[in-house]
């Protein structure tokens, strides 16, 4: 648990190491932002299906299905959560790059910031990392050095506004909004943070049972990393835990 002002406190062993799983997305939307600003990459440029882009890739927009490499809607029609997606985003971030993803990663993202976190897998879910690393991703979209504030403001906003889509483990989302690689709470409902988060909170969860949400307004990021699987427990424990927090700190 993180404010503009520091830690505010952490429970458990903050050195052993887990699977993120999709908390591995934020990473690698770090990673293509600094590409992007290195001019390695457009994010306009053409990636995957025609008509998409790597914003598109990043935003779940592309069309493509969850798995599988046959699009199920044109780019910019619907929010379609895409592990598929972060796949060719690998590939195109390693040939622009011209060297393997998980080093781009490293040398762009996991070396800056000090973490030990290493990907072992896709790109979209292949971090393993510690409490630790993952709290440093957190101080860093508090208040980012690798990237300009602006380039993490635009990540952070809505890309494609009003798509509709399913929200995993929450069901239809009306709209599904998302940012480039980051999960945006807006007003959906029902939501993996809590009621007393702001709209502007962002992040994400993994299936492996771990999450990582910053919310702006209140200066405040939280992460949590666990061996035990996201089920009905997550969607019921992760709200209280979070207001528990926000109250806590009187946010």
């Amino acid at each position: 648990m993180l404010s503009s002002e520091g830690e505010l406190g952490r429970r458990g062993d903050s050195s052993r190491v887990f699977r993120w799983a999709s908390v591995s997305k934020p990473v690698v939307a770090l990673a293509a932002l600094v590409a992007a600003e290195e001019g390695t990459i457009d994010l306009d440029e053409p990636a995957g299906p025609p008509g998409s882009t790597i914003r598109h890739l990043l935003a779940h927009a592309s069309g493509l299905p969850p798995e599988g490499t046959t699009p199920i809607a044109r780019p910019g029609e619907r929010r379609i959560y895409s592990d598929q997606g972060f796949d060719v985003l690998g590939e195109v971030l390693a040939a622009r790059a011209e060297m393997a993803f998980a080093d781009y990663v490293d040398a762009a993202v996991l070396k800056p910031l000090g973490l030990a976190a290493r990907f072992e897998g896709r790109p979209g879910s292949g971090l393993r990392g510690s409490l630790d690393d993952l709290l440093a991703v957190g101080r860093e979209l508090l208040a980012p050095t690798l990237v300009s504030a602006e380039t993490l403001a635009e990540a952070t906003a809505v890309a494609f506004p009003g798509l509709v889509g399913v929200l995993p483990g929450f069901g239809r989302q009306e709209p599904n909004d998302w940012g480039l690689g980051f999960e945006l709470r807006d007003r959906k409902s029902p939501h993996w943070t809590g009621a007393r988060n702001s709209e502007l909170t962002f992040g994400h969860f993994g299936r492996s049972g771990g999450f990582l949400w910053v919310d702006p307004e209140a200066a405040v990021a939280l992460g949590c990393l666990t061996d035990l699987t996201f089920g009905d427990w997550a969607v019921k424990a992760w709200p209280p835990l979070s207001d528990a927090v926000l109250s806590e700190l009187g946010r």
